[in-house]
């Protein structure tokens, strides 16, 4: 790494959704799930606002500006959710840096902006979940963060597509 360095975390662009794309499938495979990624740069296009519609997600990116090149090493992509305890919040959907890129301050700076923009958007917490293997656990501690599951025994539970439909077709029974 050249020691002229700089950070840049932006919101992304239509022409950064197929880095984003990559490093999602890039994740996906550290998850031990490359089967799992089901979106297209159409669907982040479309989901993100970036066309004008409505904006589900926010997508962020980290560049690092070397001397003689940018690079884009890093994504996070997030949205709002709420708490009836402390109304707004904000959901840390995924967060990742290039394996090449760790160690150098990557992963504390997306994270530290990801706060920032929950305290700017009037959000009282950031939420997330990691994979009890994620060696990220200690990063995310050490951050701060609390492993609910842990300290008030909170379990995180999804109803897949199909289940939905199930549930859904009962109602017209």
């Amino acid at each position: 790494m050249a020691s002229n360095k700089e950070f840049v975390f932006r919101k992304a662009e239509k022409n950064d959704l197929k880095v984003v794309v990559e490093m999602i499938q890039e994740l996906a495979d550290f998850e031990k799930m490359s089967d799992g990624p089901q979106l297209t740069e159409e669907d982040l296009l479309r989901d993100s606002g970036l066309e004008g519609g409505p904006q589900y997600c926010h997508i962020y990116v980290l560049d690092l500006k070397e001397t003689d090149k940018v690079s884009t090493i890093g994504y996070a992509i997030c949205f709002f959710s709420y708490s009836t305890w402390q109304g707004k919040s904000y959901f840390l959907e995924d967060i990742y840096v290039k394996p090449a890129y760790r160690g150098i301050g990557a992963g504390g700076r997306m994270f530290r902006e990801v706060a920032a923009k929950a305290k700017e958007f009037g959000c009282k917490r950031v939420d997330f979940h990691v994979l009890s293997w994620n060696p990220a656990s200690k990063f995310y501690q050490k951050m701060g963060a609390t492993d609910l599951t842990e300290a008030e025994q909170w379990h995180f539970y999804r109803l897949q597509e199909q289940q939905l439909d199930i549930l859904s077709k009962e109602l017209n029974k």
